[in-house]
């Protein structure tokens, strides 16, 4: 949402659920339930923070909050989405919650890294404090 504009946003979010709904015709799940699928899709459980433990910095996997992980995975697919091409916010929007649930695109590809820095960093998850 851009300085405040609720409806706006909303408009979007629901053309792009109408889009879902049309390009995924023999699908037997509702477009709200191909969204909620698709953050599901995209919410990472593990992310990396930076500790500094006697002058050396390592990347320390944590898991995430339930909170936080909602937040991230929606502003991964809406990240996501602006940087697709496509005609207006709301054909992208559709077209990257189309990718999440089917398990690609940016924003999924995004949890998949966050959760490969988390498990290569894995030997230093003794240092959370």
């Amino acid at each position: 949402m851009y300085d405040g504009k609720k409806n706006t946003s909303y408009e979007i979010f629901y053309a792009a659920l109408e889009t879902v709904k049309v390009k995924l015709p023999n699908e037997e799940k509702s477009a709200l339930e191909i969204w909620k699928k698709a953050l599901d899709n995209v919410t990472p459980q593990v992310e990396v923070k930076s500790r500094r433990v006697g002058g050396a910095t390592f990347q320390v996997p944590t898991e995430i909050r339930p909170e936080r992980k909602e937040s991230i995975s929606m502003k991964n697919l809406i990240l996501f989405a602006r940087k697709r091409g496509g005609k207006s916010m709301a054909d992208k929007l559709a077209a990257e919650i189309m990718d999440a649930f089917n398990e690609q695109g940016g924003a999924y590809k995004r949890k998949e890294d966050m959760h490969r820095m988390a498990e290569a960093n894995r030997a230093f998850a003794h240092f959370r404090f």
